[in-house]
């Protein structure tokens, strides 16, 4: 299979939109997950549970009560189903550690596609930091380019102030002798 084949296993957006952010992570769901590859949830789980060394926090953790209550109130369309235990959210490093613990050919190309739009996400994130920074940057010279012409316009109402009061002549003036 080429690099083109590879990336049109599964439309992109669709993996997109299941790309969360939880704890200021990019992550994806075990259901998800599962979906994609293929298999059922209980079972990428039971692969995960015999290879819990290879998932360290860093790689993927469980969601807390509020994390899926708040996750689930953001998704207006719910295909969640009925879930005894809270998901399992994995990061791009714990998306990358499956493709060792699921061998199916469809784990591994979907694997492929999923670090392909993480990598993405991440030059985009990046390139976007620097252009808010350049904005930034932009405000901040505005801003004191506002105060310097409220200085101007001070001084020029002082200058008035001063013209206002009684002029003294300047020129010739014939001699009163």
């Amino acid at each position: 299979m080429t690099a083109k084949q590879t990336l049109s296993i599964i439309p992109e957006n669709i993996l997109v939109n299941k790309i969360y952010e939880i704890r200021g992570l990019k992550v994806m769901l075990d259901s998800d997950l599962a979906e994609l590859y293929g298999v059922e949830t209980k079972r990428l789980n039971e692969q995960i549970r015999r290879n819990i060394d290879r998932f360290p926090e860093d790689f993927m953790f469980q969601l807390t009560e509020s994390e899926w209550q708040n996750l689930k109130s953001q998704i207006a369309t719910s295909s969640w189903g009925g879930r005894r235990k809270l998901p399992f959210a994995f990061t791009e490093h714990g998306v990358l550690m499956l493709s060792s613990v699921l061998n199916s050919q469809q784990a591994i190309q979907v694997n492929i596609q999923i670090v392909r739009i993480f990598t993405r996400l991440r030059q985009w994130l990046s390139e976007n930091r620097e252009l808010k920074y350049e904005i930034e940057d932009i405000k901040r010279k505005l801003n004191n380019q506002d105060k310097n012409i409220e200085l101007v316009f001070s001084y020029l109402d002082k200058l008035m102030e001063k013209k206002s009061g009684p002029r003294k002549r300047i020129g010739y003036m014939p001699d009163e002798l």
